[in-house]
């Protein structure tokens, strides 16, 4: 059985976690399917935008800390690489991160690499990385104060102690709580959402806001404006009015529904 379930379709991908007997805990196995789902994902230009989820009542429980304590030859260094957040980042379009369950430590970090991120009433989020001994190399360091505040990623941190799906809601680590039943649904209808958009708008969109925020603010809206200057110049009027005339229908449509 493969570790990592892959289902396409129109516009949109959902890259399945499958090892709900242990947590979905990321195995070295399990760490070369995603980076290969990934590659996948982005080598297809049909695809642009992917759903990540896991089997089972777990999200992901980080690293596979079983296998790495049997192993006489392998070093928790070697089990530090960040190729699947690596593979994850090279994906060109957005990844909306489903969080069924647990979502611990290695895979809380794959949930910030993810542009979206929708819980289940069942979500937990937990970093371990201070009681099992070791620090973070995926992001979590840097991208949960950025999201939630110094403070707050200072006690997730520093505690170990998990924060439950409607406190994550609050504190605005995850976009919205719903049903279990709902979560899949509520994903992919986000990610047919994100697909109506113009295909090469998407893809610039996400790279504007991901990098320009790693800038001081001065500098992002410059460059902003430099990216928006040169896109217009290649955007004709007639494309824009065609685009324009879509979402006016789609408008009409939805509200006849």
């Amino acid at each position: 059985m493969s570790t990592v379930l892959l289902e396409k379709h129109e516009g949109y991908a959902i890259v399945t976690l499958n090892r709900p007997e242990a947590m979905n805990a990321l195995s070295r196995e399990l760490r070369r399917d995603i980076v290969a789902a990934f590659a996948d994902c982005t080598a297809d230009p049909a695809i642009r935008v992917v759903v990540l989820t896991g089997a089972g009542k777990a999200f992901c429980a980080g690293l596979d800390l079983k296998e790495l304590g049997s192993s006489e030859t392998v070093s928790a260094a070697d089990e530090a690489d960040n190729q699947v957040i690596q593979a994850m980042e090279a994906f060109g379009g957005p990844i909306i991160a489903a969080v069924n369950g647990h979502c611990i430590t290695g895979g809380f970090e794959m949930a910030l690499a993810c542009d979206v991120m929708i819980a289940s009433e069942n979500a937990r989020f937990a970093d371990t990385h201070a009681r099992v001994g070791l620090l973070p190399g995926w992001g979590l360091s840097q991208k949960l104060p950025r999201l939630i505040g110094l403070s707050r990623a200072r006690e997730i941190a520093f505690t170990g102690a998990p924060v439950l799906a409607q406190q994550a809601y609050e504190w605005g680590l995850v976009n919205h709580v719903v049903a279990a039943d709902e979560l899949l649904p509520r994903a992919v209808k986000m990610a047919r959402d994100m697909c109506a958009c113009v295909p090469q708008v998407l893809e610039q969109y996400q790279t504007l806001i991901s990098d320009g925020y790693s800038m001081p603010l001065k500098d992002a809206l410059k460059w902003e404006a430099a990216r928006a200057i040169a896109w217009a110049k290649q955007a004709s009027g007639e494309m824009i009015a065609e685009r324009r005339e879509g979402v006016l229908a789609k408008g009409r449509s939805e509200t006849k529904q």
